[in-house]
């Protein structure tokens, strides 16, 4: 078969945004791809990406050119903000198979002399516990369970590594560093830098910057030395300015809350797992609007919601859109899904849980008021106390740090509330590959509950719903 009667043309690596204009151009001439990619080759792309993409706001074209951008040596809070795009897709350094002891911390910029001093002692002193929690652990772990016939040396060491990092993981904290790798369209590029610009924290405001500058320069890294020297992305580094909209609007909503909700007492302690079918849809947006400036529950805010006339919803409804431009997106509030799962659960499942996009999610602030997780195995590796004394040092020193930078010093730990909207089909999933014997016994919980939750509200299709239950263990798969 000639080229030139080939149904289907492999396309080699090319700079994002020769990609983006080369198959824009595609769906816009009768060329064939190949008399395309001529054509951008004695053509500049810069010029037709500003015209189309950036002043006439055909956002589909940057949807055609895909980037890698590898973020090294940021805090674990940086990360988590950095991947909370529904069309995202990278990994981040592991918890369970990495060694985070020898990792150190990113201090806060807001952070005076004397506050880094504290903040830096207690990072060290959690550190320590993460390495003596590990020991125990592993050590525990194998007393307990022999290599088993059959199961290399190698494989066995590791599989029980990896479980005591397990545990040792609530000791870590959102100041360690990580390392995060990155794919996304250009479009998703310029959403998320605009979105870590406008962050209420310092350091994400100075890596949007970054990645911004970055995409204005020539790659550092090449599969080839042969490859053209040129710009990652010029185009879009000059148009990514904060997102100032996203910004205010989460600063009005919080200053409303703040101004118009009743008092409030919580529960105690708090449900690991709420499942809200909202009847209401304005009610659920309201709720939905006001949980994540808030530390209320979203069964608490949806039942006030709906008491409220439809004037006072408009009132949310409207200071959420204020200020709101002609290219501006909806705030995410506005997204939903017919389940909604209000979960109370470690920060460091949240980590894990974070990673399916195919729901909506929503947080609050990470703070100590929830308290902490205890993994069982401690006790039995005898490091219980030394773990509720790190952690109640821990809490003690982010009460009494400036916020909002002192979330950096929370531990992994601590329990937060997350909001996850979705349909039945990503309920199922989530459930079955979450509470599987190879998961992290903390968002195994959240699974397990998460189908109870679901028999409970709709048994017909509960009975859809495949979950292995937490007390079925086997340590040594991964």
């Amino acid at each position: 078969m000639s080229s030139e009667s080939r149904r289907v043309v492999a396309v080699g690596p090319m700079p994002p945004e020769k990609c983006a204009y080369a198959l824009a151009r595609y769906s816009r001439s009768a060329d064939s791809i190949r008399q395309s990619l001529a054509w951008v080759r004695s053509h500049d792309e810069k010029s037709f990406l500003d015209s189309y993409y950036f002043q006439y706001g055909h956002a589909s074209i940057a949807d055609l050119g895909h980037l890698v951008l590898c973020l090294e040596g940021i805090s674990e809070l940086a990360a988590a903000e950095a991947e909370d795009e529904p069309l995202w897709d990278g990994q981040a350094k592991s918890s369970r198979y990495q060694d985070f002891s020898k990792a150190g911390t990113v201090v806060p910029p807001e952070f005076d002399a004397g506050q880094a001093a504290r903040y830096r002692e207690t990072a060290g002193r959690l550190l320590d516990a993460y390495r003596t929690v590990h020991q125990q652990a592993q050590a525990r772990l194998t007393e307990q369970l022999p290599c088993p016939p059959g199961m290399k040396p190698e494989a066995y060491r590791r599989n029980l590594a990896a479980r005591a990092f397990d545990v040792a993981r609530y000791l870590l904290f959102w100041g360690i560093p990580t390392n995060v790798g990155q794919v996304t369209s250009i479009r998703t590029l310029e959403k998320q830098i605009r979105r870590l610009k406008a962050s209420e924290f310092a350091e994400i405001r100075e890596l949007g910057a970054e990645m911004a500058d970055a995409c204005a320069h020539v790659p550092e890294c090449r599969w080839s030395e042969l490859d053209e020297a040129q710009p990652l992305a010029p185009t879009l580094a000059k148009y990514v300015d904060p997102d100032e909209y996203l910004a205010a609007s989460r600063r009005d909503l919080r200053a409303w809350a703040a101004q118009n909700l009743p008092a409030w007492e919580p529960a105690a302690p708090p449900a690991r797992v709420d499942l809200v079918q909202p009847v209401c849809a304005e009610a659920d947006l309201v709720a939905t609007l006001l949980y994540p400036v808030t530390d209320r529950p979203y069964r608490e805010l949806y039942d006030l919601a709906c008491e409220w006339n439809g004037p006072r919803r408009a009132e949310v409804i409207d200071v959420a859109l204020r200020g709101r431009g002609r290219r501006d997106e909806l705030p995410r509030g506005f997204r939903g899904g017919p389940y909604v799962f209000d979960l109370v659960m470690d920060c460091g499942s949240y980590r894990d849980l974070h990673r399916h996009r195919r729901c909506h999610q929503f947080r609050q602030d990470y703070s100590t008021r929830l308290g902490y997780e205890t993994p069982p195995l401690l006790e039995e590796a005898g490091v219980a106390d030394l773990y509720r004394q790190e952690l109640e040092l821990a809490f003690a020193a982010v009460d009494g740090l400036p916020s909002p930078a002192n979330q950096y010093l929370l531990p992994f730990a601590a329990r937060g509330r997350f909001l996850f909207k979705m349909d039945f089909a990503e309920a199922e999933y989530i459930i079955r590959l979450r509470s599987g014997v190879k998961g992290h016994p903390g968002y195994r919980l959240v699974a397990w509950e998460m189908k109870e939750a679901m028999n409970r509200l709709d048994p017909a299709l509960g009975r859809l719903l495949s979950a292995t239950p937490p007390w079925e263990q086997d340590p040594l798969q991964r």
